[in-house]
């Protein structure tokens, strides 16, 4: 690519300081963080919600860039070519995936949106391409998985130029297919336009990240923009059992459903429930498959039903679907069994962090819980503060212990957000169980607390986290995972055991 392809690839493009001999400069890179500039790099300035890139354009010249892609008009004191665009965000997505060959034309890629169950969808897929002989790069909340190479993910859905580059080593390492995460972010703020997408998957909608969208109706629209994407060849695949579902029917040109209570085109038999894992059979227009699957709970079941639904549309052979379903283990953090045989009580692992997926989280553990249910959850700061009361009812409601504690408080108090969670519960929340409620702190205290308290055969919850391996308490961010945490409280717990026999 030449900076002569990149005034053509700009949107509205209007272009200073550019002579004929300037077009001709080979790019090295697309970069949009003006600290990590590499020389031949043309940077695009991004409008942040606190700062204009273009402040930092002088600092990315300095670094070697060769062209200044903004929304705001060439300060005199630059010199190098300023290309102005009315979209900084679109030129930014179509100048990466030109850059890097539209990776996404190169390999079917299919993206995953929805408020719950993206991850373990995107896992469940990437194990049905795997065992189709496609093997599936993934890009996700977990991690960015490339070839047989395991990342840490530092966000769900990455900056276009980091899409791009990942698609394409990707492609470089081996995989013949792709799985991403999209995340509401990502589709409002344009890092995937100008992709392909072979097929796009709505999981459901619930509330979440209103601290970033207005209102419910504007996550919902970039949500819907993943399907209007989608070309006439490639499959919508809708959960239409969700309310928002039936809508998106109408913002692709090839819908496929699944549902389990409303028609649809892939639907569930008898299911089979239990803390071992799923049993069902999945009812497609080519045929029905037998499943069998170590995941857990009824919303599993719909994340099956959304990975054999799209396999399923993309001509992947049924036994390929089973045979992909049944080898995946689990999803780090997604209803992860902590405990082991060895415990007498049972302890789980999970990231949800919305009132529904703590809902839902709940539900599926209630019946699997021979005596209580204990629910260690908190709430995340600086971030949408509507849903704490609501995830205090909800945890009330269904548990018959909760320990709130922190998640990740980040520049808030966090005895502050714990007081905002506790205002969900009240009397008429609980319901008919009179349910103990405590507050600690410090998350780690509170997992021990939870796993010191529980008497025999009761199961523990410990939700919002996850997979994650970090705290974020001000401005630092420290080493803090559930999973190891509850380990060693549990060797503990075995240990005063041993010694009281």
């Amino acid at each position: 690519m030449i900076l002569a392809d990149v005034i053509a690839r700009v949107p509205g493009a209007s272009s200073a300081a550019v002579d004929a001999a300037s077009t001709s400069q080979p790019v090295a890179e697309i970069a949009y963080d003006s600290r990590r500039v590499a020389k031949g790099a043309v940077f695009v300035a991004l409008r942040g919600l606190k700062a204009d890139g273009a402040a930092f354009a002088a600092q990315a010249i300095s670094r070697g860039a060769i062209a200044v892609v903004a929304e705001s008009p060439r300060p005199a004191e630059v010199t190098v070519p300023w290309i102005q665009t009315p979209d900084a965000r679109l030129a930014l997505a179509l100048l990466a995936d030109a850059f890097f060959d539209s990776p996404s034309r190169r390999m079917p890629v299919i993206g995953v949106t929805g408020t719950n169950g993206k991850t373990t969808t995107a896992y469940l897929l990437s194990s049905i391409l795997d065992a189709a002989g496609m093997t599936a790069g993934v890009m996700g909340t977990v991690s960015y998985r490339i070839g047989r190479e395991e990342r840490e993910a530092a966000r769900t859905t990455p900056e276009a130029p980091d899409v791009q580059r990942l698609l394409t080593e990707m492609i470089e390492h081996g995989c013949r297919s792709a799985v991403m995460e999209v995340s509401s972010h990502a589709l409002a703020l344009r890092r995937v336009d100008g992709m392909r997408f072979a097929a796009g998957i709505f999981t459901n909608l619930t509330r979440d990240h209103l601290d970033f969208h207005p209102d419910m109706e504007s996550y919902f629209a970039a949500k819907r923009r993943l399907f209007e994407m989608l070309d006439a060849t490639a499959p919508g695949i809708i959960n239409v059992d969700d309310p928002r579902g039936a809508s998106l029917v109408t913002a692709c040109q090839r819908p496929v459903t699944y549902g389990l209570t409303q028609p649809a085109d892939v639907t569930a038999g008898p299911l089979d429930l239990a803390l071992g894992g799923l049993t069902l059979d999945v009812r497609t227009p080519r045929g029905s498959i037998a499943i069998r699957s170590r995941l857990v709970g009824r919303p599993n079941v719909y994340n099956i039903l959304a990975a054999a639904a799209t396999a399923m549309a993309l001509d992947v052979p049924l036994q390929a679907i089973a045979e992909g379903v049944h080898a995946l283990p689990g999803v780090p953090g997604r209803f992860e069994v902590v405990s082991t045989d060895a415990d007498d009580i049972t302890v789980v692992v999970d990231y949800a962090h919305t009132d529904d997926a703590l809902r839902n989280l709940m539900e599926t553990a209630r019946p699997l819980a021979a005596r209580r249910l204990i629910t260690v959850f908190g709430c995340g700061g600086d971030r949408d503060r509507t849903k704490r009361p609501l995830m205090g009812m909800v945890a009330a409601r269904l548990s018959d212990v909760v320990i709130i504690t922190s998640d990740n408080p980040r520049s808030e108090d966090p005895a502050r957000i714990i007081d905002e969670v506790r205002r969900g519960i009240t009397p008429g929340a609980q319901g008919a169980r009179r349910t103990e409620v405590h507050a600690v702190v410090d998350r780690g205290e509170a997992i021990e607390r939870a796993i010191t308290m529980a008497g025999s055969d009761d199961l523990i919850l410990v939700a919002g986290k996850g997979h994650e391996k970090y705290q974020q308490i001000g401005d630092r961010v420290l080493p803090f995972d559930d999973v190891a945490v509850a380990q060693d409280a549990l060797a503990r717990r075995q240990q005063r055991r041993s010694k009281a026999v």
